[in-house]
């Protein structure tokens, strides 16, 4: 029987949208049997488990490997959650090796599909495994990384001691060198080498999977294929196969946020989430929180407990918010009848797909921005950690499917900005709204038969199905 191997890194972004082309695949090729190596975090990386365990039990050709826990016992030692993540991976390699040989044989592994944190191309090419990157960001973070080298090699400067711009092919939009990928900020850091090696193994692999969509970054792409961003030297084949999304998560079930939007007007509520790990200080919380009531929309906010002082617990998951605390006296009682705040999570899919909803401020994370694409609902651009800060760059200034968020330069967005983005993002004619709505019609296209996204994912099922020969 055709194998394939999947091995996301523990992030729930990234094992979402590894699932979700596992699904894809099956979808095409429903007789492949689909192995999904999974490193059990011991850091908050969002609701990975119980995911798991719905995918599981729904998805009975998908096969979980779960490999041995790597602990962590000190993250005060590490200087980001990417660090520990890579960490995490690499101390993982031994489980990997034993895992591709155990699935090996007893069937012929036709791929292995690994995330870009993922250090075990080595291991692949010894056991002559093919072996792909799967990029959960947009393209434009891929024609970056293949341009890291290059970047590397000619200057000496750290990203946050450059005065300058970077120059992307394939990205119009200027990058400040201050919005680069947060751990790469550094050239000293432990995670900036781990960034750079993966850059230089990128193009040693068969090819490059992208979760996104052809029309969605057709300059970034042309750029990468042309060889402009790597140049003298190899890029492999790059496939987009997106947009990939929790498919499940258009039900949402029965939740109490998704009843409250059922008595609101048409797109008349702003959508407030920052991702399974955005977290805000309670200052911060509070400027939201006035804001919001400023602004005069209907707002649906989803509220995390503050960040820990504690460095010992930064990457553990957060305790449930106390709203009354953490929110400005009198703040829910006053705006009850327009306004509804969630502690914690909120099905996002579901509520981004619910006919109330006419804007989300979000934090720029590829998925939730694929699935406010696929929605049709323009975004305010709040950048939190991550590649989000570059993401926000090409939403706003090339794609032209989000307003900036404006922050002082600790970071610090003040009320009066939360106030003007979110009525700006609100207006039922505006730009934005007229340009993600096109947008959705082309990401629907590009999963739908004939589509430009199951089009890439037949051409690799077939060169995957002719290898296995």
């Amino acid at each position: 029987m055709e194998t394939i191997v999947l091995y996301p890194s523990p992030g729930m972004g990234h094992v979402i949208a590894m699932v979700e082309l596992a699904k894809f695949i099956l979808r095409r090729r429903p007789s492949t049997a689909i192995a999904v190596l999974i490193a059990p975090p011991s850091f908050n990386t969002g609701s990975t488990a119980a995911y798991i365990r719905r995918i599981s039990a729904t998805v009975p050709s998908i096969t979980f490997h779960h490999l041995p826990q790597v602990t962590v016992h000190d993250f005060s030692s590490f200087p980001s959650m990417e660090s520990v993540i890579f960490h995490v991976l690499r101390r993982s390699n031994d489980a990997v090796r034993r895992t591709l040989e155990q699935i090996s044989a007893s069937a012929a592994v036709s791929a292995f599909i690994i995330d870009f944190f993922c250090p075990s191309l080595a291991i692949a090419k010894e056991l002559r495994i093919p072996t792909y990157y799967f990029i959960t960001s947009g393209a434009c973070i891929l024609a970056f990384f293949l341009c890291l080298p290059e970047i590397d090699e000619t200057t000496t400067e750290s990203f946050r001691d450059m005065n300058t711009s970077l120059n992307v092919p394939g990205i119009p939009a200027i990058v400040p060198a201050k919005d680069m990928i947060l751990p790469l900020l550094d050239r000293d850091s432990s995670d900036y080498d781990d960034f750079v090696k993966f850059s230089f193994d990128l193009v040693k692999s068969d090819g490059i999977i992208v979760n996104t969509f052809e029309n969605l970054e057709t300059k970034a792409l042309r750029s990468i294929r042309e060889g402009k961003c790597n140049p003298g030297g190899r890029t492999p084949p790059v496939y987009c196969v997106g947009p990939l999304l929790d498919s499940d998560g258009h039900h949402g079930g029965d939740n109490e946020c998704l009843r409250w939007l059922d008595g609101q007007p048409e797109r008349s509520v702003v959508f407030l989430c920052f991702g399974s790990l955005g977290l805000h200080s309670a200052e911060q919380l509070r400027e939201i929180a006035g804001g919001l009531e400023r602004s005069g929309e209907r707002f649906l906010w989803v509220v995390r407990s503050p960040p820990t002082a504690d460095p010992r617990k930064r990457f553990e998951p957060p305790p449930p918010p106390e709203l009354e605390r953490l929110l400005p006296a009198g703040f829910l009682e006053r705006t009850k009848d327009r306004g509804f705040v969630v502690e914690s999570w909120a099905p996002q899919v579901a509520v981004l797909n619910h006919g109330a909803v006419g804007g989300f401020v979000t934090h720029c994370g590829w998925n939730s921005v694929l699935e406010a694409v696929c929605a049709g609902v323009p975004m305010v651009a709040w950048p939190i950690y991550a590649e989000q800060k570059m993401n926000r760059v090409v939403m706003v200034e090339d794609m032209k499917l989000a307003v900036s968020m404006e922050a002082a330069a600790d970071g610090f967005v003040a009320a009066a900005e939360v106030e003007r983005r979110v009525k700006e993002v609100m207006e039922a004619e505006s730009e934005v709204r007229k340009v993600v709505e096109v947008m959705c019609q082309e990401a629907k296209a590009a999963v739908s038969d004939g589509g430009s996204s199951i089009a890439a994912l037949e051409k690799l099922l077939d060169l995957w199905t002719s290898r296995g020969k």
